[in-house]
């Protein structure tokens, strides 16, 4: 099996939050791809419940491209700790970590549930599990520990 970047980190190690550059890949036209680890629960101390997670999935994807250019995708990881960000081109991680930022402080203080995104059938696969609630708590809780610029020393927070 093909070994994954991910499963080489020492989950013991990071101290979460944090924002953290896995890697950049090259297209063959030369386009960079760059993988990003945004971690907001300490792995394996804990985890954002599914539906609060969905609702913040859901809201970081309109929220965070409001804020940067050049976003391909932001999904969650399955242990739901965090979150992959996949950009286009080389953005630094003070960029990252200040879109993020912005985002979860809309969400915590300013977004309604009629703001919120692909909450229906017809837009969303499990449209019946997502929690406003839960998603302005966990929020908050990530804000007030700070975002750190680096995986294992708490940096700009």
């Amino acid at each position: 099996m093909a070994d994954v970047e991910s499963f080489t980190l020492d989950h013991t190690a990071v101290r979460a939050p944090y924002v953290r550059l896995i890697g950049v890949e090259n297209g063959p036209k030369g386009d960079a791809i760059s993988n990003f680890d945004v971690r907001f629960v300490q792995p394996n101390e804990g985890e954002i419940p599914t539906a609060g997670l969905h609702t913040i999935e859901h809201l970081l994807a309109s929220l965070m491209r409001d804020r940067m250019d050049g976003i391909i995708d932001i999904s969650p990881f399955g242990c739901r700790t965090g979150f992959h960000l996949i950009t286009w081109g080389e953005p630094d991680v003070a960029q990252i970590v200040d879109a993020v930022r912005g985002s979860l402080t809309a969400i915590a203080e300013e977004i309604t549930w009629e703001q919120v995104p692909a909450v229906s059938a017809v837009e969303c696969g499990n449209y019946r599990d997502h929690s406003l609630h839960s998603a302005r708590e966990w929020s908050k809780r990530i804000l007030q520990q700070g975002i750190s610029l680096d995986p294992f020393e708490r940096v700009g927070v």
